[in-house]
């Protein structure tokens, strides 16, 4: 998803513009620029309502232009509408946006992509599970599995993650628990090979001592590419 550029989110915090018909519906729909206008707008206010910025000065251009060299390297340089003209609460009002804006280009741009999902599994309750429950398994290209589930019976041990070949079901890989009982991000341990432990088995173990699978089931799936 396209998002608005940063020049416009300032502009909108600093109601220095209206947002069109197409800016509206794409905030609607897109949490992350709705968020980064709120941040932008929080500063805006606080600055605002700051009484000690009354009596500043107005900023001279070489504060803009220091803020439009830090943000040149990422984004096209921030525009505000008749810069000079701006009161000096206004202008340092800006300032501080633009610089929270800096930062959120910079989030934008530098946050790390999204690990690549090399197989997932669909789990479905066993018999042992209530017919709410279920749940999803997802291997990440850097050798972790995600797992998600909802609505497992409460257990007075805990609820352990297996990988199991279905051509042979006593051969099989503890990944680990799940520390709430809901989601983790276990790891896959090196040179298993996801072609023969392909199917995911949430059971339900005890604290016994005993590191084998207790043989009680709740949620299954088979691991796809």
């Amino acid at each position: 998803m396209r998002h608005l550029d940063p020049d416009r989110l300032v502009l909108l915090a600093l109601a220095e513009d209206t947002a069109e018909p197409d800016e509206t519906a794409h905030l609607t729909g897109c949490g992350q620029c709705r968020d980064e206008l709120d941040a932008l707008e929080h500063v805006a206010r606080a600055g605002a309502e700051s009484g000690g910025m009354r009596d500043l000065p107005p900023p001279p251009d070489r504060v803009w232009d220091a803020i439009q060299a830090g943000l040149a390297p990422v984004p096209a340089p921030v525009r505000v509408k008749a810069r000079r003209r701006l009161s000096p609460v206004l202008a340092a009002v800006a300032a501080a946006v633009l610089a929270v804006a800096g930062t959120l280009v910079v989030q934008r741009v530098t946050a790390p992509a999204p690990e690549a999902v090399t197989a997932r599994a669909a789990l479905a309750p066993l018999a042992d599970a209530p017919a709410s429950a279920g749940g999803a398994a997802e291997v990440r290209a850097d050798g972790e599995m995600l797992v998600d589930v909802t609505n497992l019976p409460l257990t007075t041990g805990f609820h352990e993650v297996w990988l199991i070949d279905p051509d042979d079901l006593t051969r099989m890989v503890s990944l680990g628990n799940l520390p709430d009982g809901r989601q983790a991000v276990l790891p896959v341990p090196p040179g298993t090979d996801l072609n023969r432990y392909r199917l995911v088995d949430i059971s339900d173990e005890a604290h016994d001592g005993d590191a084998a699978h207790s043989g009680k089931s709740l949620l299954r799936g088979v691991l796809t590419s």
